[in-house]
């Protein structure tokens, strides 16, 4: 649970606080992470046969909200008039 509540509280807010300069970037460690994350899952799967069912869901289903969160920080970083913390 903390994982999840450190990963929502600051990564996708640096996202939409720098989206103007970094959002390509940003995203693509997103991807780079889902991918990472999908292949530990499968990993875990593979080893515990007897979970696999829960462990591919909840790694589908936290793929899809961190990416939902991302896009949605992208989106609303590239939609502010607000400055961002980085200076370039």
């Amino acid at each position: 649970m903390s994982d999840l509540v450190a990963k929502a509280c600051s990564s996708p807010q640096t996202t939409e606080i720098n989206a103007g300069a970094r959002a390509a970037t940003l995203m693509k460690w997103v991807k780079v992470g889902i991918i990472e994350g999908a292949a530990f899952v499968t990993i875990a799967a593979i080893l515990s046969p007897e979970a696999a069912g829960a462990f591919l869901a909840g790694g589908a289903l936290e793929a899809v909200v961190t990416y939902a969160e991302y896009r949605h920080a992208k989106a609303a970083g590239l939609d502010s008039d607000e400055p961002g913390t980085e200076d370039w």
